[in-house]
């Protein structure tokens, strides 16, 4: 079977190894002529980026480049990405790379013509219609990780510099006219960012398939996320070269991101702080909170993941789950404690009510106060 496929869900998607070479097209059914490409400094000068701006130059769009992003991005490399794109007379972004320049180069689009400060179009009630929709600039996403899923969202995480806050920015047109999801470009990631990443779409499928909104879509989608990981993330790991493995794993951190309309949990809400002091990679810091977070929810989640478990080759319903995730993160080289990222427990009671802030909170099926914030945090430092 050929994993390569053409998908107009959640959005248009061109999926499958090689087609990086299709960007043009995608640069011009969403009617960008000059585009910015916006990526991480750890990723501008790698060959990967390179030669896609190699393809855009011969397809005579430029070589346009932004990539002053910080692996946690912020209103300042937000700022400093909106005057290169104004400067440089762009009339898209090609957000290009993982989270980090995925959430930026869709934030540039979105703010290039707005009026008002980021902050204003917070993923908080109907924020969002503050925003000039017309003043968005077309997205074009192109991932090269497989983990945040960001290249099918709506939404951008950007960390305030001053209060080191991690904010969800929303808007329906922040989602992605044209995706290009190409393995090969997956093919170079470091063991630990292939460990981080996909364990940052499991942690997306488990918190979704955990949350107790109705959502029965995205049940399904985070149920078969959380299938692809298991069976595809210890391949991708051992080989880096497995392209089939790194297919699925692109697909399943595009279905972790779609899952997530259902909800997000504890997982997020306790590693949003985390990354936003301590400046750690998000997907590995989910990894680190999973096993106290399924055994804090436990009573509310049981059933389900009885169910669930079968499907995912997994013996011993709920409890056998919880004890596989745990081997699953040792395997994949994942510390068992946040003070081996850095993480102190000095600040846990600013982490607490930093965590209770976070949107993340109102998907957890269980309700999250600051004392029992508290206590997972004591649990996970």
């Amino acid at each position: 079977m050929s994993l390569t496929g053409n998908w107009s869900y959640p959005t248009a998607m061109k999926f499958g190894a090689g087609r990086i070479n299709e960007l043009p097209d995608a640069c011009a059914a969403a009617g960008i002529s000059k585009p910015l490409l916006v990526t991480d400094k750890g990723l501008a000068d790698l060959p990967v980026t390179q030669s896609t701006l190699d393809i855009m130059e011969t397809a005579g769009l430029g070589r346009g480049m932004f990539s002053d992003v910080d692996p946690n991005p912020n209103e300042k490399n937000l700022d400093a990405g909106v005057a290169a794109y104004k400067a440089g007379g762009h009339d898209g972004v090609i957000a290009f790379g993982g989270g980090s320049g995925l959430d930026l180069g869709k934030m540039v689009a979105f703010m290039v013509g707005q009026t008002r400060p980021v902050w204003d179009f917070e993923d908080i009630g109907d924020w969002w219609t503050r925003a000039d929709a017309d003043a968005i600039a077309p997205i074009v996403a192109v991932p090269t990780t497989a983990g945040t899923g960001s290249e099918v969202g709506r939404a951008s995480v950007i960390t305030n510099s001053d209060t080191h806050v991690k904010k969800i920015i929303f808007h329906p047109k922040v989602l992605p006219s044209v995706v290009i999801c190409d393995p090969e470009l997956t093919v170079g990631m470091p063991k630990f960012i292939t460990a981080g990443t996909g364990l940052d779409a499991f942690a997306h499928c488990v918190e979704a398939f955990s949350s107790p909104h109705y959502h029965p879509m995205s049940q399904g989608i985070a149920l078969e996320g959380m299938r692809l990981v298991i069976d595809n993330l210890p391949r991708a790991y051992a080989d880096g070269t497995d392209i089939k493995a790194r297919a699925n794993m692109m697909s399943a951190a595009a279905m972790g991101a779609t899952a997530f309309q259902k909800g997000l949990g504890a997982i997020h809400a306790l590693s949003h702080p985390i990354g936003a002091i301590y400046n750690t990679h998000h997907g590995t810091t989910n990894a680190v909170c999973m096993p106290a977070v399924l055994a804090f929810n436990a009573d509310a989640i049981r059933d389900r993941f009885d169910l669930a478990a079968p499907y995912l080759g997994i013996s011993g319903g709920f409890d056998g789950f919880c004890a596989f995730v745990q081997d699953f993160n040792d395997s994949l080289g994942i510390p068992r404690k946040l003070r081996d990222m850095g993480a102190g427990e000095d600040r846990i009671d600013e982490l607490a009510a930093m965590a209770l802030e976070d949107p993340s909170c109102g998907g957890n099926p269980v309700k999250l106060t600051l004392e029992n914030l508290t206590g997972l945090y004591r649990a996970v430092i």
